[in-house]
């Protein structure tokens, strides 16, 4: 797709970045080219640097910005633009694995190629997660790939009220059973063979965890489900019901496990914050609400693009061939300090 250009974001005459959007009428994301064709990453990074403010502004305005055109080539060129734009990126995510030499760019999530990883916002099951993500595209895929992204300030006016006031006001309860052979094991996510260990870095997180049959670790976690931006004051659906309830599973997959661990200790489930179940009918109208929102672009081998993690929720469709995306996230925020 081409970029179609806009005059709502023009930056001044002779500057080496023009602005657009992907189609017309689109709000987001916005799209940075090169002026001249001639610019490259490290043209971007000197620039990005001294249009911090610029970037900040839109990434309110629109939640997501794509850098096209820039031939973003490995991670050295990627880590360079982002923290042009964000300094302080994050250097101790969970156990994605690392990419280049300064342990802050990540590769994507390892999951199958023919399989879709549904729509979440970033860490937004735990008390801290970053406020700002980027991907990068090395390799775009032969086929499919995509990585669709929702304005979660527009699923909140479209969401029934009454379904969405409901999930305000309850929140919700995360819960992970670290099953053998299912998921990673406790051992291998806390790094640590000490049940203590574990215990105390629960608690110290903001779980609870229990042992079930003196082998099995069960962590939940207390997150909203509505919150307010913190820098703009809107409200956003920001949560990860899709990636954790067991609706969104495929049926057969879904019978087969609740055969195996019963509802309760499926590898990752998710209820309302006074621990009732989340209507299967109120997962299948989010589902379609998600994907009749949700934009979604070819990714071209050398793209960027930033998103705003609480405006802007995020997914990837299946693909063929090799694909390489990699990853980076800055500026934490903690649950706590949100607007009540």
């Amino acid at each position: 797709m081409d970029t179609a250009q806009t005059e709502v974001t023009q930056l001044p005459a002779g500057s080496p970045v023009k602005t657009g959007f992907l189609s017309a009428g689109d709000t987001y994301p916005l799209v940075l080219t090169p002026a001249t064709g001639a610019e490259g990453p490290g043209e971007l990074a000197a620039w990005a640097a001294q249009h911090r403010d610029y970037l900040a502004t839109n990434l309110l305005a629109h939640g997501a910005i794509l850098f096209r055109g820039f031939k973003v080539s490995g991670p050295a060129d990627f880590e360079a633009i982002a923290g042009a734009v964000c300094p302080e990126l994050f250097g101790e995510y969970g156990d994605l694995p690392r990419e280049g030499v300064s342990g802050k760019v990540y590769g994507s999530t390892p999951y199958p190629a023919n399989q879709a990883i549904l729509f979440h916002n970033e860490s937004s099951h735990l008390p801290r997660w970053p406020l700002k993500q980027f991907f990068a595209c090395l390799q775009a895929s032969e086929t499919g790939g995509e990585t669709p992204i929702l304005d979660c300030r527009e699923l909140a006016r479209v969401i029934d009220k009454t379904t969405l006031d409901r999930f305000a006001e309850k929140g919700l309860i995360y819960v992970r059973n670290f099953c053998e052979d299912i998921d990673v094991s406790w051992q291998d996510f806390f790094k640590t063979q000490d049940k203590k260990v574990v215990e105390k870095l629960c608690t110290d997180g903001g779980m609870t965890c229990e042992w079930v049959r003196g082998r099995t670790l069960r962590v939940k976690q207390r997150a909203r489900a509505v919150s307010k931006h913190p820098k703009t004051g809107e409200t956003v659906f920001f949560n990860q019901v899709q990636l954790h309830h067991p609706y969104c599973l495929d049926p057969a997959t879904r019978k087969s496990l609740v055969m195996l661990f019963k509802e309760e200790g499926l590898p990752r489930n998710v209820y309302y914050g006074d621990g009732s179940k989340i209507e299967d009918a109120t997962m299948a109208e989010l589902d379609r609400v998600f994907w009749k929102t949700a934009k979604a672009f070819p990714w071209q081998t050398g793209d960027m693009i930033m998103l705003d993690n609480m405006l802007i929720s995020h997914a990837r469709k299946p693909y063929t061939g090799p694909r390489k995306i990699i990853v980076a996230m800055g500026e934490m925020v903690n649950a706590v300090d949100l607007p009540s």
